[in-house]
């Protein structure tokens, strides 16, 4: 199974959230969609369920000379999630990540003037917040995403991704009270394989999509 584009891919995961299966488990949603791949996907899901759309802007923290592979994350003014086990493997401490948490925290602090131009954090207290990705990988940006929204005071927290790898998603279970992805494949090297158009996306496509809602 693979994913015409995020847009298809969004449809998907709303209808399982929407399905009868969900009837009833999702009141007052909200949706938080991480850019800026999440955004399109978490569009077409506040459509669906007739849901306030917003950003939560969430940033890998790479390992050092291999910035793609991700040992970490950070969200709004949160101190570094690391994943100790992986710095253990590595070898490598917090001191040398120093750089690579200023670095992320100014682009940041950048993408939230950008898409938000003015606008306060949404209010989310008492709401079931739905955060969205396009894909869930190693699951560390999902996890600072879902740790930082239950110090806002949700009624309850879900992590919706079209596709993911089975091991992360399980490990999530304790971050979110409900986890939902259809489509969970044996073999996950990367969240671009399951899409037929994995284009890099802008910050004007978020401002578009975020207009759109």
């Amino acid at each position: 199974m693979r994913y015409r584009d995020r847009a298809e891919a969004g449809r998907d995961l709303a209808a399982a959230l929407a399905g009868p299966s969900g009837e009833g488990r999702l009141p007052n949603p909200f949706v938080l969609a991480l850019p800026r791949g999440g955004v399109p996907v978490a569009a077409e899901v506040a459509r669906r369920l007739r849901a306030p759309l917003d950003v939560l802007v969430v940033r890998k923290i790479g390992a050092p000379h291999h910035e793609e592979y991700g040992i970490g994350a950070i969200t709004g003014d949160d101190p570094p999630l690391l994943d100790r086990t992986a710095l253990l493997r590595l070898g490598v401490g917090e001191d040398d990540l120093a750089d690579a948490v200023e670095r992320e925290r100014r682009e940041l602090r950048r993408r939230e003037r950008r898409y938000r131009q003015g606008r306060p954090a949404p209010e989310v207290r008492g709401c079931t917040v739905i955060v969205v990705d396009d894909g869930l990988a190693t699951g560390c940006t999902a996890r600072a995403a879902l740790r930082h929204v239950r110090g806002r005071g949700p009624a309850r927290t879900v992590l919706a991704v079209p596709v993911g790898a089975p091991d992360s998603l399980d490990a999530l279970t304790a971050d979110a009270d409900l986890v939902v992805c259809p489509y969970r494949p044996a073999v996950f090297q990367a969240v671009g394989q399951w899409y037929d158009d994995f284009a890099q996306l802008t910050d004007a496509d978020v401002l578009d999509a975020l207009r759109g809602a």
